[in-house]
């Protein structure tokens, strides 16, 4: 073989090797771009935010562990009907869209991973970019969301108490 040979045969490895760097070092970056730097909302002190709509009692109480299968979220009485209630350390949010009838969701909103912060006027509101989710099964009320709100399991007992399922 020739150097020439040697060389050509070589050249197009090497591009391709080049090629698929710099692929993926642009793929990194636009990664990056979309979901990156954006702010979460704080309060004056700068920690988070307490969501709204979420400082009851019942629902601080039980925000201090993460939730697991069979541990008490919160009391369905502290979920207003036509409304709900965002537990922001276990990242869900329970709603009652209709008297005694309980639904759960992930807090994450979809679109980049903000928490939705409040429940109002029927929809489950992310505080990052506008989008708003139904409280009756977690639906797009409003973009630029485009998917719905996961929904968990959840079980109702007769003393009010709320548990993951």
């Amino acid at each position: 073989m020739t150097d020439a040979s040697r060389t050509s045969e070589a050249a197009p490895t090497a591009r391709r090797t080049v090629l698929a760097v710099g692929a993926a070092a642009l793929a990194g970056g636009a990664l990056t771009a979309c979901g990156g730097g954006e702010k979460k909302p704080t309060n004056e002190g700068g920690s988070a935010a307490t969501p709204q709509g979420s400082a009851s009692p019942a629902a601080s109480a039980s925000a201090s562990a993460p939730a697991a299968g069979g541990k008490v979220l919160l009391k369905s009485s502290a979920v207003p009907v036509g409304g709900g209630t965002v537990l922001k350390e276990e990242k869900l949010v329970v709603t009652q869209p209709t008297a005694g009838s309980f639904r759960c969701f992930t807090a994450v909103c979809p679109h980049q991973g903000c928490l939705v912060n409040k429940v109002e006027n029927g929809t489950i509101d992310c505080p990052c970019h506008g989008s708003k989710f139904e409280v009756a099964d977690g639906a797009v009320a409003h973009g630029p969301a485009t998917r719905p709100l996961a929904e968990k399991k959840i079980t109702v007992a007769a003393d009010g108490n709320i548990s993951l399922a």
